[in-house]
């Protein structure tokens, strides 16, 4: 017997890497039936129950489940069905959950995707074509889309976010600004690692969307410390000593980005510092998601993600001076600039 490694034809490959969005669909739609959270919480089970608990059509809900247990999502035991510790990443129960990314890309990313041959064409998002408006203006005119969003985007925070912040220090500054900060999560991280308790913060964001911040602040204890600000960061933002811009700069155009970042400019004392948490693209084929974000940012919004020099030149041409990169043990770097 050879002990060489298998070497696979090219068409071979080929036909799996084309075969991909059945994989990830076959995972949304089993996602948000629920199978993995009951396998997860209630163990092992028949094709049969789990079919009656899903309202699911059992030769259907079979395929499916053997589709995706060759990739070591699922597997059988006797005549019943097990999670998997990857399978069980797709329960809501799972204390690193991704089921809200997985029934977020169903319903918010994967039909307007499918457009993205319009944006080879026309440089257009295939968001506009599909939805007929921006995406962004989308979710906000749909709550389910909206509530599907903040879920996602909680989940990102949990699993691609994670460890960003550890052994990071905040520059000197008292006011801290977290510009389109959503629910705090962010801000409130970073003040439970940092060790000066007499800063204060600001989560700015949308009306409507910094409401979302009151409760995950209350629970961290920082209701009497952060205030919570409403407003357009294309037009003002707030005075403040350090601002923050965490994954959200490449969800713009260049063009866009620049109207951000000459707010904060405008609004920013002497000295003021700026915090951009974002991917890095790296140079060459060495794999890295920002790769595939970078599709997902093009297609929906007319976004980017941007190599490190990238955003040195984008931030320098807004008249701030990028100071240093800090690597983390996460997928993102973190700038540190000062205003010119």
């Amino acid at each position: 017997m050879s002990d060489e490694p298998e070497v696979r034809p090219p068409t071979v490959v080929m036909a799996q890497l084309l075969d991909g969005f059945l994989l990830s669909q076959a995972l949304f739609v089993l996602a948000e039936a629920g199978v993995a959270t009951i396998l997860d919480e209630e163990g092992p089970q028949t094709i049969a129950a789990l079919a009656e608990r899903t309202g699911s059509d059992a030769d259907v809900l079979a395929r499916l489940i053997r589709s995706v247990a060759q990739h070591g999502v699922f597997r059988t035991e006797g005549d019943k069905v097990a999670v998997t510790p990857l399978g069980a990443t797709l329960s809501e129960s799972h204390p690193q959950s991704m089921h809200g990314i997985a029934v977020g890309g169903m319903h918010l990313h994967y039909r307007a995707v499918a457009e993205l041959g319009h944006t080879l064409r026309t440089g257009e998002s295939a968001a506009v074509k599909y939805f007929g408006k921006p995406y962004f203006d989308q979710v906000a005119s749909d709550p389910a889309m909206a509530a599907l969003f903040g879920r996602a985007m909680a989940v990102f925070s949990r699993t691609l976010r994670a460890g960003t912040f550890d052994g990071y220090r905040l520059p000197a500054g008292d006011v801290i600004a977290d510009l389109g900060g959503g629910d705090g999560t962010v801000l409130a991280e970073l003040l439970r690692l940092d060790d000066r308790p007499g800063r204060r913060g600001i989560v700015f964001d949308l009306p409507g969307v910094a409401d979302s911040a009151h409760a995950v602040l209350a629970a961290a204890g920082l209701a009497d410390r952060v205030e919570v600000v409403a407003g357009n960061f294309f037009t003002e933002v707030p005075v403040a000593d350090i601002y923050v811009l965490s994954w959200v700069l490449h969800d713009w155009s260049d063009e866009q980005a620049l109207r951000i970042l000459r707010s904060v400019r405008a609004a920013a004392p002497a000295g003021a510092r700026l915090i951009v948490v974002e991917q890095a693209v790296p140079a060459g084929d060495e794999p890295h998601p920002a790769k595939h974000m970078d599709l997902v940012m093009v297609s929906l919004l007319g976004g980017r993600e941007r190599t490190e020099s990238e955003y040195r030149a984008l931030l320098g041409e807004a008249g701030f001076a990028v100071e240093r990169v800090v690597a983390t043990s996460s997928p993102l770097v973190i700038f540190e600039a000062v205003k010119r």
